[in-house]
């Protein structure tokens, strides 16, 4: 895989020009917009509008420094013929995505995790069966995931002590899926944790905090592309799905489609919740909004 230390030198692409002067700075002409735009959106779903040009070409010359490549245009050659393509698209995803997140950063959503949804879910599973799955999609670098595993170990496993917890973070990002796998974890990560979670489910070492390993063990993390519908399916039966501040990036066409999957991959009565700043509205009318103390979800029903 690429990494930031090892420059590539490709071969075998014809005419491609290399040797480029790391003080210039590209520009992205309009037709290479649209066409940068398409094929990320093919890609991904992610559209950039507009008024998102700027960065989309601040991000895309980091790669194109990266690989000593000498235009947008033969970039997009590289990513569409060169043997490593695949390889760089993960390089490209991280490029491209932004990965802002820290422990408990939607409190209220996790309160009503551990208040309503989950004590209403288990009453009414037949025969007492007690499996619970919950989906973090778009998990970035497992925040949210092991947020989520230690309110329900602090706050459901005593109560429901036979109960079997699946916990799935998903990303489009390699790397931030490697950190999540790690659960080593900066400062600026549990700057919102409260202090019985720090002290009890964190080692601190240096400046570094390590994830207590039961709560790791209750999470597992995996690539996963939520525009990609046949590996969406692999996320079918889920309780309670996050996703939040991911429908941002996505025009109107792919809101609805990854809206659907995921309502797909839910269980009847199954919970969505997405973003303070995101909606539902004009995306689908299958969710039943459902208000909670804070904070609204959407319940399948």
């Amino acid at each position: 895989m690429l990494n930031s230390t090892a420059t590539l030198r490709p071969s075998g692409l014809g005419n491609l020009n290399f040797g480029l002067n790391s003080s210039q700075e590209q520009k992205l002409t309009p037709q290479a917009f649209e066409q940068w735009r398409g094929f990320i959106y093919e890609l991904c779903g992610i559209y950039f509008q507009d008024n998102k040009k700027y960065l989309l070409e601040s991000r895309l010359q980091k790669r194109i420094k990266h690989l000593n490549i000498d235009s947008f245009e033969n970039y997009l050659h590289f990513l569409k013929t060169h043997p490593t393509r695949e390889e760089e698209k993960k390089q490209l995803y991280e490029a491209i995505t932004i990965n802002e997140t820290y422990f408990f950063r939607n409190q209220p959503q996790l309160d009503a995790l551990v208040a309503s949804i989950v004590p209403d879910l288990l009453s009414n599973r037949p025969g007492g069966f007690q499996k619970l799955k919950i989906w973090s999609a778009a998990s970035s670098s497992g925040e949210e995931a092991y947020s989520i595993a230690m309110m329900l170990n602090e706050l459901i496993l005593p109560k429901y002590p036979n109960l079997k917890v699946e916990i799935i973070g998903t990303d489009i990002n390699y790397a931030v899926i490697d950190t999540a796998n790690k659960g080593v974890f900066k400062e600026y990560s549990i700057r919102n944790t409260p202090p019985i979670y720090l002290k009890k489910y964190f080692e601190k070492e240096g400046n570094t905090y390590i994830i207590d390993p039961k709560i790791k063990s209750m999470v597992s993390f995996k690539y996963l592309n939520l525009y990609d519908a046949n590996a969406m399916r692999m996320m079918s039966k889920s309780d309670v799905i996050f996703c939040a501040n991911v429908l941002i990036y996505f025009n109107q066409e792919s809101k609805i489609k990854v809206v659907d999957q995921l309502y797909n991959n839910l269980n009847q009565n199954g919970y969505l919740f997405i973003g303070y700043s995101e909606t539902l509205h004009g995306i689908s009318k299958a969710f039943k909004l459902v208000s909670f103390p804070k904070t609204i979800g959407y319940k399948k029903g």
